[in-house]
């Protein structure tokens, strides 16, 4: 097996089914030590991946493992400092905006027990915690949390109340360490936890406009309309951040190509059937030939449908499309700064 071999490989792989195919290849003891050290999402999105494998070649195995042995290799303290590679490698693998905010917590030290524990618990639970505290106090913790699991926690709070928590995490900007301790520990009384975290970099317009990317087309369109019913300027502002469907029709053509190999066709044919001409246009000219016409006839036999699948169906091909961008594999451009 020659090392252009592996190399072409791993290049095949995501920076996901790269992490996996390492886990798995070490003892279960080994494994289980690294997996302790990551966190809710990480630990979900890799176990899924794990699932998932099939027919990983020996190419790709040996690839992964070169791979890890020269990135370790290169990890030295020569000619760098701990602060200047962390941030670095951060900024590189998550984009400058999300990396920021992981950045603060991992250099500003700090013991935020009980709002770490918060990540693994699910969205009702969490918006159970916080169904008696101020909005000020959820629109933090919504904040401190991925975007996706703070819309889960959303979706769970009373719906006179989201516009209200989502416009004060818009005008959120930052927390001060001691405010943010000081929740911390409130939350703590009610469990403990171990990571040692801390932020002030949390809350803002993308945050708001991330969370709302996350919540299904009704709930989103109720709140958003009562935010402009408050404050039409800061609806207007949130809007232009969120990345809708149609904003796909924007993408470079290599973006395009790395998410049409990620989505199925019977759920991409659902997602076009509510589509802009110029989004259909813009992933038919990046399919070859045959699986053009073929997603053609699929979507020309397509009898009617319902609109909620079709809005269910562009959901999850956003949903790919942001941990393809997370992952560093795609750039979202389109309906405002880029996500990451």
């Amino acid at each position: 097996m020659s090392n252009g071999d592996e190399k072409q490989a791993v290049r095949k792989l995501s920076g996901a089914e790269r992490a996996a195919i390492f886990l798995m290849s070490l003892g279960e003891d080994d494994a289980a030590s690294v997996l302790q050290h990551l966190g809710p999402r990480e630990v979900q999105v890799l176990g899924t991946t794990m699932t998932s494998l099939t027919n990983v070649s020996r190419e790709q195995v040996g690839g992964v493992m070169e791979e890890f042995v020269v990135t370790v290799g290169q990890q030295t303290s020569l000619g760098i400092g701990n602060t200047d590679y962390i941030r670095s490698v951060m900024v590189k693998a998550l984009g400058e905006d999300k990396a920021g905010g992981i950045i603060d917590r991992i250099l500003m030290g700090g013991n935020t027990r009980g709002l770490e524990q918060l990540k693994w618990l699910d969205g009702r639970t969490v918006a159970e915690m916080l169904r008696l505290e101020h909005p000020q106090i959820t629109a933090i913790v919504l904040s401190y949390l991925d975007s996706d699991h703070a819309a889960e926690v959303l979706a769970e709070i009373p719906e006179r109340m989201r516009h209200d928590i989502v416009m004060r995490i818009a005008t959120l900007d930052g927390v001060q360490p001691a405010a943010l301790q000081e929740l911390d520990e409130m939350m703590e009384k009610q469990f403990s936890g171990k990571q040692r975290l801390k932020s002030s970099s949390i809350g803002g317009l993308q945050a708001a406009a991330n969370i709302l990317n996350f919540m299904d087309t009704n709930t989103e369109g109720a709140v958003m309309e009562a935010i402009s019913d408050v404050d039409e300027e800061l609806g207007g502002r949130i809007q232009d951040l969120m990345f809708v469907f149609n904003d796909l029709g924007n993408l470079d053509d290599r973006s395009v190509q790395t998410l049409l190999r990620e989505v199925t066709s019977d759920n991409l044919v659902l997602a076009l059937k509510g589509a802009e001409e110029n989004v259909k246009d813009k992933l038919f000219r990046n399919l070859s030939r045959r699986a053009a016409e073929m997603l053609q006839d699929d979507l020309d036999a397509k009898g009617p449908v319902r609109l909620s699948e079709v809005e269910q169906a562009q959901k999850e091909v956003l949903s790919i499309a942001k941990r393809l961008a997370d992952e560093g594999q795609i750039s979202l451009g389109g309906g405002g700064d880029e996500f990451v």
